[in-house]
């Protein structure tokens, strides 16, 4: 994680201070921009070693660099071509040697135009592009910012080659990083899933190639990456790639490249989709995907809560962190959904049911007042998932996993959709539901999170979790253990830890009353004083009080 590379951190504080001095102090604002920039530098790069590859293999690769560009506004004329910009100019290794004046016009009139043209008019990239707006005010700040960027990802580089991580996830924590600053406490309830809660649950869940996978509140896409970068893992040891080196948190994860055919690169792409109701993000995500090697992802501007939103029964596996905050107009509430409630993050949790494939899988963040709420849409909710769904799995979480951005306690679930909201229930899907007290997670539970030494209790979920029988957890007073369905109906549905954990005390073994008294005197009078004759007429006195007055030790004493 960035916090462990200080010479990193370093820079990206540098590059934020530098947008904050040139004028752009709104975070989200400075976040589009740099994203912008960003997107600009790995394109270009991604480009460039796509065009070696293809060369080395002796295939053929058509560049996005390659020929020349006439802006959409001009298309229509009589003779376009006269308005032709030249590709190559709009590359980032070009214009970044232009002096600075020229520099500022070219990517706000050429560059940045052909960027939200990418994926031409007819794309989804294009179509949430349109209102993008390019607003470097001042050449001085491109120009550093494109100094600072460069030699962001040269320390990407460095220590993609020196630690042997790879080279995307160092990206995905300079991107975190860049994201986490749009808000220190959370944005509407939302916030910044950390990569390795992500890879987690991608463990947990196991999508596959060919899964119709979605993220009903996607933010920057880091499920849906998390998703993509699982699958092509799996894909590359099936396909024989060795020597895969577990990272930091103890997860084995590939780069896109390997293992990936030209088939399998349009399935897997055609695979993720992800929805929100912030332009602002749906840009972000898209970026990013496209960043990672996904040429043209699926997230779109909805609201999957509301009338407008009609899908049903279509994925194959969910990953999310919804909201925890905040609710919703009652109006506007999709009528499918039957929680008598505005809260979101139950009428989240309903709709990923609801959306769901009959067999479909969902691994879910919620806060852990969804496990015990007392009111009847949390009890309804928690019925549901017990009755019409195998809820396999509930893994609480401490406060600190989301530090900084809030002390939140949650928990995940997982659970397979088996009958359909509709459905009559003939028998509950749930026989028995795993338990697992997570205590750590490889970081310190401070602000700071910092890397711990080991893995904290990851990959033990993962081990546990897929070799859980009731047999073999049964011991309540572990660290998980299974539950049988009758003892949760028996208690309200309530699904939390602690009403099924036993603690294990340690019996203490106390000395006797008289021996605590004498060693309690000797320490008020010493050693010389509390000889024996003195010993016995204290004891003498002890119940008329006269000690306990002379000594000060009422309640201590008898």
């Amino acid at each position: 994680m960035l916090q462990n590379n200080p010479e990193l951190k370093s820079k990206i504080d540098q590059l934020w201070n530098k947008f904050w001095s040139g004028g752009i102090s709104n975070p989200l604002t400075a976040i589009e921009q740099i994203t912008y920039l960003l997107f600009m530098k790995r394109l270009d790069e991604l480009d460039q070693k796509r065009q070696a590859d293809a060369e080395w293999m002796g295939e053929t690769y058509a560049s996005k660099f390659e020929g020349n560009w006439i802006p959409p506004e001009y298309r229509s004329q009589q003779e376009p071509e006269k308005f032709a910009i030249d590709k190559r100019t709009l590359r980032w290794s070009e214009f970044k040697r232009m002096q600075a004046e020229e520099m500022l016009q070219h990517v706000q009139g050429k560059v940045f135009p052909f960027l939200k043209d990418l994926n031409g008019a007819e794309s989804n990239f294009t179509h949430h592009m349109k209102n993008a707006v390019f607003i470097i005010p001042k050449a001085a700040l491109l120009v550093e910012a494109v100094k600072t960027i460069d030699e962001i990802f040269a320390v990407m580089e460095k220590d993609s080659q020196e630690k042997g991580q790879a080279f995307q996830d160092i990206q995905g924590d300079v991107y975190e990083m860049l994201l986490s600053e749009i808000a220190s406490a959370g944005k509407n309830g939302q916030f910044r899933t950390p990569r390795h809660i992500i890879k987690l649950i991608a463990d947990l869940v196991q999508p596959q190639l060919g899964h119709k996978i979605a993220d009903p509140a996607c933010g920057s896409g880091g499920f849906l990456l998390g998703a993509y970068q699982y699958i092509v893992t799996q894909l590359a040891i099936k396909a024989g790639t060795k020597d895969l080196a577990p990272d930091e948190d103890g997860f084995v994860r590939t780069s896109v490249a390997a293992a990936l055919t030209e088939n399998a690169q349009a399935i897997l792409s055609g695979s993720l989709w992800g929805y929100d109701i912030d332009g602002t993000m749906v840009r972000l995500g898209l970026m990013n995907l496209m960043m990672h090697g996904i040429d043209e992802p699926h997230i779109d501007y909805k609201d999957t809560l509301s009338k407008s939103f009609v899908e049903e029964s279509e994925y194959d596996i969910i990953m999310a962190n919804p909201p925890f905050t905040g609710s919703i107009d009652k109006g506007d509430i999709n009528e499918n959904l039957q929680l008598a409630t505005t809260k979101t993050e139950l009428l989240f949790v309903e709709n990923i049911y609801r959306l769901l494939k009959i067999g479909g899988t969902a691994g879910v963040i919620v806060p852990q007042g969804v496990l015990f709420g007392s009111g009847g849409a949390f009890k309804t909710l928690r019925q549901m998932l017990v009755e019409r769904c195998d809820l396999k799995a509930v893994i609480t979480m401490p406060s600190g996993v989301f530090k900084p951005y809030a002390g939140v306690s949650t928990a995940i679930l997982l659970f397979t959709k088996v009958w359909g909201p509709k459905a009559k229930v003939d028998h509950p899907a749930t026989d028995h539901v795993w338990f697992y007290d997570m205590q750590a997670d490889g970081y310190s539970l401070d602000d700071k999170r910092s890397k711990q030494d080991g893995y904290g209790d990851l990959q033990d979920i993962i081990a546990k979790y897929r070799a859980r029988t009731p047999e073999t957890n049964s011991d309540r007073t572990s660290k998980c253990f299974m539950v049988p369905r009758a003892e949760i109906e028996d208690e309200g549905y309530d699904l939390s830890l602690s009403r099924y954990k036993q603690d294990l005390f340690d019996e203490v073994q106390y000395e006797a009353p008289g021996v605590i008294l004498e060693r309690l005197l000797k320490a008020e009078l010493g050693e010389d004083f509390f000889n024996r004759e003195n010993h016995e007429k204290v004891l003498d006195n002890i119940e008329s009080g006269i000690v306990r007055e002379l000594l000060g030790l009422k309640g201590m004493v008898g």
